[in-house]
């Protein structure tokens, strides 16, 4: 017989070789680790919030060393036992045994294996536990919600903290015995504890005892997951009508759990009893039991009850279920009855022009500028040079100018580095020249300049005004420089100098600015630059002679990704926007707490409710997680100049807000802090409302027997104005923000609108609107039409609007001038009983880089009826008679003298009005003061005096000349 061959020995040059290259490996993989965690650790000291990376961290860390220890642990001793317990003699089966050349090459590095495999695989396992920080976050700094689960009465705080948690020790359990099973098998094999030689082979009493302990000991566990899958049940999915536990999981799938613990049980049992047994057959037949009992009892049974007596009359035996699931999703989505006002609307009206008029809150205020469109035209008229932009889709905010609140299309005009050419890429220029971007762009959004015919073609484009570096605007901003902003990539500056050097920074062609706010990581020292250099593999950090003592380096500039650093509990929302607020341009970003597990409510495929035809076109979509709870629970803010990053809890009471404030106690500032300036420009966020919109098209259902019916169900419409969005894969209709009215509501208010359709059908169901102004922040009101009526749908009218012969004469003849047509937003507002839309019409020279949309022509519909003009005041007499336009006089201003791209367009002063003139404007003025006060009190009769006395009044103004 041929002994084992060793394993042949290492020299001692080849030993240190190896030990050389492990260590120049750990050095290559781990240094790279280390300088990316001291540029982090100077970011977060340098933004307040280093107690955020050292809690996660020590979390991390202590998790880590839990698992790897348990899982290491338990592998050691198992190891252990498994080799102190093997054979004396050992058998060989044949000269060319394998698996005694393996033993002998444990044997001879026995201390090598002993430690090294519970080592590595500890450390994987550490490793892979490190992702879960935040359940263990959640679940020591648990807050009660005060509200109970419907079935076993538990704080719903126990689902959406201590439930995870649980499962989540579980599954490391379920993992280190499982892997303990394995490495006994093995090892027992190899030290032939267990042999494969013979008929049925031999199990030493050493290997089948702590097989058998281990078999036991896994099945325990499953006892324990039943008992914690009776919880699961209140997430359910298994009627796609709604989520939660149904009539099937409460009377067969509940007591199956409990039957299948006790059989569980009964199991673990048999195989504990095997370690004193040699007789495998009563654990083997034990696990057969739970085999065919969970096959019988957990899915056979569940099938058959579904099927023979809840399917048959589902409508009942689901009801009590419904009602669950339709309490539990108001309240977990704020869609509560104190939260959302429904309205019987009829949205039918034939309105006179007088009552148009009198609509002062909706009419003057219709926007006719999509901040979806213009970032050509804002590029091309204001950006002023190539290495300036504009974000891909503007936004909408409120000012108050001159007493007078108005919605703006604002931008910031950004530094965009993917757009230096030439030399201007050179290092110097691209991260200590060119720095910053410059000041705000704004125009009024229910403006043009002129009627596009009226200046030769320069009419249809916003009323811009600026302020910057160069010029203030109706919006003053006293530092206007832009450092933190979406485009720069999250490409670094080095900013800053000292007394005695000048200034390099571009500002102007004729000036140069030297940064010196607070932002930024000083970078004078050698280990910092070094440290830089390593980070961003940039030589000439370390070498450049104008970097001193004096400079800071600006990096993670994005104001979304900054907010999502400082808080990786948040969700943040798609949109962040820019806001002058008290002179300072700050970056206004809405944070999402959110949770999977609420009992009973519904789950909410993030990124798809979130997903429309705006964001789908940009690629800005969130991740489709299934949540079944949000909050908006914080406002935070980056100051574009400096960067500092101040979180806002904005709702208070939101328990899982309170769980965070508890992890990371002092990051978020409390909600008496938002400064007056501030909450005025406070939007209810567009990713909250979509996900909303999207439950309130079922859950505005109270009835159970209705709600399993579906026949009250709504949809959320396609977007009529993007062409080719038909089929299944349709893209939704955003929401939009308006400043309009309400029915009741004399006063205009800052809202975000949607219409919604009849379930697979066109027609219009009910118009929905939230208030974003201080005042009624987050009241949601919806106009529901009678069920019985057919009111054109978004899909509709706009069909309508390109059937029409006169427009689509219009459009063709638009066409064939070398334009291209393109079709704004089409908004939806309730006017005096009905629902106007309105459209902008928007045309682009076509082939010509330097082209952009101008506004052509404003459609309208009301009742049925098509208006199409260049001038929306015109537009809306076409559909309701002469003179109702009179009340949109924001939309039809002093022409203006063509601006050159560039410059900001001023209005031209009109001539000096005359004393009739003046007479007649301060009648009006009384009117309106009237009628105001006469809708107010809801007296008709006085009504319909202001209106007389105001058509008087605007028919003595035009005969004077007005």
């Amino acid at each position: 017989m041929r002994p084992p061959v060793g394993a042949p020995s290492l020299s001692r040059r080849t030993r240190i070789l190896l030990i050389a290259a492990g260590v120049l490996v750990i050095l290559l993989l781990g240094g790279s680790r280390l300088v990316n965690f001291y540029v982090d650790w100077l970011w977060f000291g340098e933004v307040g919030f280093r107690n955020v990376l050292t809690t996660r961290l020590f979390t991390q860390v202590v998790q880590f060393l839990v698992i790897a220890l348990l899982v290491g642990g338990l592998v050691a001793l198992t190891l252990w036992i498994a080799y102190r317990f093997r054979p004396v003699f050992v058998p060989v089966s044949g000269p060319e045994d394998p698996v005694a050349r393996y033993r002998t090459v444990i044997i001879q590095r026995l201390r090598l294996f002993a430690v090294g495999i519970p080592v590595v695989i500890g450390i994987i396992a550490g490793l892979a536990a490190q992702g879960d920080w935040q359940t263990v976050q959640m679940f020591l700094h648990s807050t009660p919600f005060g509200v109970a689960d419907p079935e076993f009465g538990n704080d719903v705080s126990f689902y959406a903290f201590t439930l995870p948690f649980l499962r989540l020790v579980l599954t490391w359990l379920f993992v280190s015995v499982a892997i303990c099973f394995v490495v006994a098998l093995v090892t027992h094999y190899l030290f032939g504890g267990i042999r494969l030689t013979g008929r049925s082979g031999q199990v030493s009493s050493a290997a089948r005892a702590q097989l058998a302990v281990l078999a036991g000991v896994f099945v325990l566990l499953k006892a324990v997951g039943y008992w914690f899958d009776r919880y699961e049940l209140l997430f359910s999915q298994r009627n796609a009508n709604f989520t939660g536990a149904t009539y099937t999981d409460l009377n067969a799938v509940l007591p199956a759990k409990i039957i299948l613990l006790i059989i569980s049980v009964i199991c673990a049992g048999a195989f504990f009893a095997a370690v004193f047994r040699r007789n495998l057959q009563i654990p083997a037949v034990a696990l057969v039991m739970l085999v065919i009992s969970s096959i019988l009892v957990g899915a056979a049974w569940p099938a058959v009850l579904q099927q023979f007596v809840v399917a048959p009359n589902a409508n009942e035996r689901e009801a009590p279920s419904i009602q669950r699931n339709i309490d539990a999703t108001r309240a977990a989505f704020g869609l509560t009855p104190d939260k959302v006002d429904i309205q019987d609307y009829s949205g039918t009206s034939t309105a006179t022009p007088a009552q148009v008029r009198s609509d002062t809150a909706t009419i003057p205020n219709i926007r006719l500028l999509d901040p979806g469109k213009l970032n050509k035209t804002f590029t091309q008229l204001q950006q002023r040079r190539n290495f300036y932009g504009f974000s891909s889709s503007l936004d909408i905010d409120r000012y108050t100018v001159r007493g007078q609140t108005q919605d703006y299309v604002i931008a910031a005009r950004e530094l965009d580095q993917s757009a230096l050419v030439g030399n201007q890429t050179d290092w110097i220029n691209k991260h200590l020249v060119y720095t910053h971007g410059n000041g705000v762009v704004y125009a009024p959004a229910n403006q043009v300049n002129a009627a596009l015919e009226d200046t030769g073609g320069q009419g249809g484009l916003p009323r811009f005004s600026v302020s910057d570096t160069q010029a203030q605007g109706t919006i003053p901003v006293q530092q206007p420089r832009i450092y933190y902003s979406e485009l720069l990539n999250n490409e670094y500056s080095i900013v800053g100098a000292g007394p005695e050097d000048g200034p390099r920074e571009y500002d102007s062609d004729t000036q140069q600015y030297t940064y010196d706010g607070a932002g930024g990581v000083p970078i004078g020292g050698l280990g910092n630059r070094m440290a830089f250099a390593l980070a961003y593999g940039e030589r000439n950090i370390l070498f450049n002679s104008s970097i001193n003592e004096n400079s800071r380096i600006l990096y993670n500039r994005d104001p979304s990704q900054r907010v999502k650093d400082v808080a990786p509990w948040l969700t943040v929302d798609n949109d962040s926007y820019p806001a002058v607020v008290d002179g300072r341009v700050q970056w206004i970003i809405d944070g999402y707490t959110t949770l999977q597990n609420y009992p009973y409510a519904a789950q909410v495929p993030l990124g798809e409710a979130t997903s429309d035809s705006r964001l789908g076109a940009q690629g800005q979509q969130l991740p489709n997680d299934n949540i079944s709870y949000l909050r908006n629970s914080v406002k935070a803010t980056v100051d574009a100049y400096d960067g500092s990053i101040k979180l806002y809890a904005f709702d208070e009471t939101d328990p899982v807000l309170q769980t965070w404030e508890k992890a990371f106690p002092g990051s978020v500032l409390p909600k008496s802090d938002i400064s007056p300036s501030l909450n005025e420009h406070l939007r209810y966020p567009e990713d909250q409302f979509k996900v909303q919109r999207e439950l309130l098209t079922r859950y505005h259902v109270s009835d159970p027997g209705e709600f399993f019916s579906t026949v009250s169900f709504w949809d959320v419409p396609s977007d009529p104005t993007v062409q080719g969005n038909t089929g299944s894969s349709q893209d939704a209709q955003p929401p939009y923000y308006i400043l309009a009215g309400l029915p009741g509501q004399p006063e205009a208010s800052f809202q975000l609108t949607s219409a919604l359709v009849s379930l697979r059908r066109q027609f219009l169901a009910s118009y929905m609107s939230v208030d974003s102004d201080p005042e009624n922040y987050g009241k949601i009101t919806v106009l529901q039409l009678p069920s019985d009526t057919q009111t054109l749908g978004p899909q509709q009218v706009q069909a309508q609007f390109l059937g029409s012969p006169q427009v689509s004469q219009e459009l063709n003849l638009l066409r064939q001038n070398q334009t291209t047509i393109d079709y704004g937003n089409l908004l939806t507002l309730p006017v005096a009983g009905g629902l106007l839309y309105v459209e902008p019409v928007y045309i682009e020279r076509a082939g010509q880089d330097s082209s952009y949309p101008q506004l052509a022509r404003v459609l309208v519909s009301y009742g049925g009826r098509v208006g199409y003009d260049p001038s929306l005041s015109e537009a809306l007499d076409q559909i309701f008679g002469a003179g109702a336009g009179t009340a949109a006089t924001g939309t039809t201003p002093t022409p203006t003298t063509p601006a050159a791209p560039g410059t900001a367009t001023t209005p031209a002063t009109p001539g000096a009005p005359n004393a009739a003139q003046t007479a007649a404007a301060g009648e009006i003025r009384s009117a309106l003061t009237e009628l105001k006060a006469a809708q107010a009190a809801g007296d008709f009769a006085k009504q319909g005096q202001a209106l007389a006395a105001l058509d008087a009044a605007v028919a003595k103004f035009q005969s004077s000349g007005g």
